[in-house]
């Protein structure tokens, strides 16, 4: 497995298989807009056929905040440490952040625990019907 925190050289072509089981999921082209509009991102990626197969997406102002709100690995690639592997390394990445906040569901909570984090109150607002991420509808 090969992690990177360049974009150079991705193309959408090796973004497909992600969001499963989301109603409305972004396209491979939004994915990509998504992954160029993050402040960091790290990628795994299968060196035998050079795919996408996990992403990890933040965005920061830089000095105090960052917020983590995408983690992802292609199901084939699960419970491989792929997962364990970005959370760290994006970690690192933000080390000199005060305050590094994500959400998940309940079932996830003992997963990010692992990480050191804490398990905190959020308040949010989902608009569904721009899930995929198409303004264009």
């Amino acid at each position: 497995m090969i992690y990177t925190y360049s974009l150079n050289g991705i193309s959408t072509d090796r973004l497909r298989g992600f969001f499963v089981g989301w109603p409305n999921p972004p396209s491979p082209e939004t994915h990509l807009k998504l992954l160029q509009n993050s402040s960091k991102v790290v990628l795994a990626i299968d060196e035998d056929t050079n795919q996408v197969v996990g992403f990890i997406t933040a965005i920061s102002d830089g000095v105090l905040s960052a917020y983590i709100p995408f983690l992802e690995v292609l199901p084939a690639y699960k419970n491989r440490g792929i997962g364990k592997e970005l959370v760290d390394r994006m970690l690192k990445e933000l080390d000199t952040i005060y305050m590094i906040d994500l959400c998940c569901d309940d079932a996830l909570v003992p997963y990010y625990e692992r990480f050191g984090m804490i398990k905190s109150n959020g308040m949010l607002v989902r608009n569904y019907e721009m899930q995929s991420g198409n303004v264009n509808k």
